[in-house]
């Protein structure tokens, strides 16, 4: 054999076991050691496939996000991919998002076996729920100070990393429609995410993140008006005195609302004293009576990702049981290590320590608004934390021209909620629904995302109503 046939040889030899090596032990590989076979506590089949697993953001301290896929029902490879985060800071998306709001897996009152979700968001796309930042649920670090030095601009970097190092190892998603959205603090996360990729695909040609619009719900947006808004929706609901109200107002409307001052907070306690046992997160549905729930709805509003309940107030203490299972830790691969501590639905250590969260986000979205992403923003009517009274406040201090004015929209005949398009932003009411929008009205959520993800507004009244004559015609004879 000649000397240029042996270096051909062991240049093929080197390449078959490079290859080898890549699909034993690379992204894709990963990607099937992180699917997941069986729920612990699951009596059905499901007709899609679901990974759960962690992604590293940070080689040098350790930061690992904890992700679970569930992929769409029907078709997956032509539907888009979304992303969703829950708040707090500190909540869990896999304890709120998948287990009783958007996924397909809801953990039943026994806290050991889970049902299927008939309102799944993955009847419509395949959907990735992150938890983030480091601390929250079942993600971790391997510097035990990251835990206590979490705070806005390192949540984006670290979910923007997430998403790029995501797409690695499932390839197939890489330029894939992309949708963010959540609810609550995540009204900082989503939007604060969206900018950090849509800056990342200006400063590099061909990225794969497809990032085609978020929507946020219930959202932390404007400290001011934010604030302005509860204040006078706790009042018009007759939960607060006229003494409290303008109290409030005096010493609360300027204040951070996650690091507010100690006379904001004696207000906020007299203020919860007054509304009594009620869970502000669904003013209209009971209180969750254990004792877990109890002490959670007497904390102050100002940890606006610890979400109420409806219909069964304590789904949150079911997921707390079946999470801190080992069967379903084993089932989800989660980090062994990791998992010898107490699994929360929500870290009062990442939430007590976070640094940096601006006063607005308004910026932020203007930004993004001008970028052409399409923006869409929700709000249960019931919600006593992030009322739709300081949604409205935050979207007016945009100043956007209306496009189509506020009307009623429709679903099943009946009204569903309320909504306004703007030149570049949609808004959209739930009616009956508190803070976990799709916790409460799962249909209604299902027909919202629908129509986000098609770029349509939400359904009018097709039937013609006439109109009702006037009373002074009624009573004169006209």
């Amino acid at each position: 054999m000649s000397t240029w046939n042996w270096v051909f040889a062991i240049f093929f030899l080197i390449s078959v076991l490079c290859s080898v090596t890549l699909s034993d032990s690379g992204p894709i590989a990963q990607q099937k050691l992180d699917q997941v076979k069986d729920l612990p506590g699951q009596s059905f089949n499901v007709d899609f496939a679901h990974y759960a697993g962690y992604v590293t953001v940070n080689q040098e301290s350790g930061r690992a996000l904890f992700y679970w896929l569930t992929e769409a029902v029907q078709d997956p490879a032509s539907k888009p991919l979304i992303l969703w985060l829950n708040g707090g800071p500190g909540c869990s998306s896999v304890a709120f998002g998948m287990a009783e709001e958007i996924g397909p897996f809801h953990v039943d009152k026994d806290g050991k076996s889970v049902y299927l979700n008939p309102y799944s968001w993955n009847n419509v796309a395949n959907l990735l729920f992150l938890d983030s930042p480091v601390g929250v649920g079942y993600s971790y670090s391997n510097t035990s100070s990251d835990l206590m030095s979490n705070g806005d601009k390192r949540t984006a970097a670290d979910s923007l990393e997430f998403v790029l190092n995501w797409l690695e190892r499932f390839p197939e998603y890489k330029g894939r429609d992309f949708y963010i959205t959540g609810e609550s603090y995540a009204g900082h996360y989503v939007p604060q995410l969206s900018q950090a990729i849509v800056r990342y695909n200006k400063a590099n040609a061909g990225s794969p993140i497809n990032l085609k619009g978020y929507m946020v719900g219930n959202a932390l947006t404007d400290d001011y008006s934010d604030h302005v808004g509860l204040f006078q929706f706790m009042w018009a609901a007759g939960m607060i005195s006229d003494q409290t109200y303008k109290k409030l107002n005096d010493v609360c409307n300027k204040e951070s609302f996650i690091h507010p001052s100690s006379e904001c907070d004696h207000m906020t306690d007299i203020a919860y004293q007054e509304m009594g046992n009620i869970d502000p997160y669904s003013i209209f549905t009971p209180p969750c009576s254990t004792n877990g729930i109890t002490k959670r709805l007497l904390r102050r509003w100002h940890n606006v990702g610890q979400i109420g309940q409806s219909y069964d107030p304590c789904t949150e203490q079911h997921s707390l049981v079946y999470f801190n299972l080992p069967e379903v830790q084993n089932a989800l691969h989660v980090y062994q290590s990791n998992s010898k501590s107490r699994w929360e639905t929500c870290s009062n250590v990442v939430g007590m320590y976070w640094k940096d969260s601006p006063i607005s986000v308004l910026d932020v979205h203007q930004e993004l608004i001008s970028s052409g992403l399409r923006v869409w923003i929700f709000s249960g009517d019931t919600d006593a934390v992030i009322p739709v009274t300081s949604t409205r406040y935050s979207i007016d201090a945009l100043n956007l021209t209306t496009i189509s004015p506020w009307r009623a929209w429709y679903d099943d005949g009946q009204v569903g909620g309320w909504t306004q398009k703007y030149e570049g932003l949609t808004f959209v009411t739930v009616r009956g629904a508190g803070h976990e929008v799709p916790l409460h009205k799962p249909k209604q959520a299902l027909t919202l995302v629908k129509s986000f993800l098609a770029g349509i507004s939400m359904a009018p009244f097709e039937q013609v109503i006439e109109p009702r004559a006037s009373a002074l015609e009624e009573v004169s004879g006209f």
